[in-house]
């Protein structure tokens, strides 16, 4: 299907474009300024999709030459080819208030609503609310753009506590819902559309987010991805790093034996390590009470020894990276990793629980007691 695209290189055609592509569809790019080519595209689209507009202009008189004149030429377009593509017009929350911008936006709407309405032609109208993702610019018109951007370039966040709560909507759930309009899962409506979900948020709450997702680098505690916003945000936050930024340093744990280094924490799921051992190196000879873990080798042969506490029976697990198995190591069981291998072996670990220096949950105990 050829779809047009209008505001194609904006924030939100970028991304859509790229989403339609994936979905084997050709994208016809338009953008303000060449009206040479719109009548071309609007006579060989198969659907339309009608994302320009004007937001920060200069002056007053900019918001309606944007939205509403080139709105209405887009109409006169679709009739002058006798175009019967289906439209989706991208109009905004603001649309209910008495700013220019809304105005301009609401003067929009109700030319798509009355053009549906005579020529019994669909139209599909979603107010969007304030929608945030990758490749959004900053210093624009969007606050999550720019505090992404600051926090990421060591920039202060410039925070009103006292500013009411915002309706957000992340940018790939609103190219998902155009989809569902253009692969015919939603039939003309003449009622608002709206992306969903949104999500209402405070100012406060979201500077807190992003504080905690540059300090995620010194503290390693990853975010969680039960809260879809959360994640989401995250996700959004990390396209802001400047490219020389995208790696960072751990903490290695050196001595002769190898290296132990923290790599993730989690609030709920514990932690994952990195243990490099040197060939005849044994590492461990103790147990835990409740704290458990799982051991994967991920490079070199490793033999892991467990002996249940008060018993004689020991278990030998061998293990290596040619065949990636993972052990578990239950409490109540005295254990040893040893690499019995000719060359360093790194061991995946994961524990359920993070390391508290206060109650460590680790008592000292030989595998195999000397005789």
């Amino acid at each position: 299907m050829k779809i047009l695209v209008t505001g194609a290189k904006g924030f939100i055609g970028k991304n859509l474009s790229l989403f339609l592509k994936e979905a084997g569809h050709e994208v016809l790019s338009y953008d303000l300024g060449d009206e040479n080519k719109l009548e071309e595209y609007v006579s060989s689209s198969d659907f339309i999709v009608h994302l320009a507009g004007v937001n920060r202009p200069l002056k007053v008189e900019e918001f309606y030459d944007g939205n509403c004149n080139f709105s209405a030429k887009l109409i006169e377009t679709i009739k002058k080819t006798n175009s019967k593509s289906p439209v989706i017009f991208a109009s905004s929350t603001k649309a209910s208030e008495t700013s220019d911008y809304g105005k301009s936006k609401k003067m929009a709407e109700d030319m798509f609503f009355a053009f549906a309405k005579k020529n019994n032609h669909p139209v599909y109208v979603f107010r969007l609310y304030n929608v945030f993702g990758k490749w959004c610019r900053p210093s624009y018109n969007s606050v999550i753009a720019t505090w992404c951007y600051n926090i990421t370039h060591d920039l202060p966040l410039q925070i009103n506590k006292d500013a009411p709560s915002i309706d957000f909507v992340y940018i790939d759930d609103v190219a998902s819902s155009f989809l569902k309009i253009i692969n015919g899962d939603l039939k003309g409506s003449e009622n608002i559309l709206y992306p969903e979900p949104h999500y209402n948020k405070s100012l406060s709450e979201i500077a807190s987010y992003l504080e905690g997702f540059k300090e995620s680098r010194n503290n390693f505690f990853i975010p969680s991805i039960e809260d879809p916003f959360y994640k989401k945000l995250y996700s959004t936050y990390l396209s802001y790093l400047d490219e020389s930024d995208f790696s960072y340093s751990l903490l290695m744990h050196k001595d002769y034996r190898g290296s132990f280094t923290e790599v993730l924490k989690t609030l709920s799921e514990g932690q994952v390590s990195i243990n490099v051992s040197k060939p005849g190196i044994t590492k461990g000879n103790h147990y835990h009470h409740s704290k458990n873990e799982k051991y994967l080798v991920v490079s070199g042969t490793c033999l892991t020894k467990l002996r249940k506490v008060g018993d004689d029976k020991i278990i030998s697990y061998k293990t290596s990276g040619k065949k990636l198995e993972i052990i578990d190591i239950p409490p109540g069981y005295t254990h040893n990793i040893t690499n019995v291998g000719e060359e360093d072996s790194v061991t995946l670990m994961w524990a359920n629980e993070l390391y508290d220096i206060e109650n460590p949950d680790t008592i000292f105990l030989k595998v195999e007691e000397e005789k």
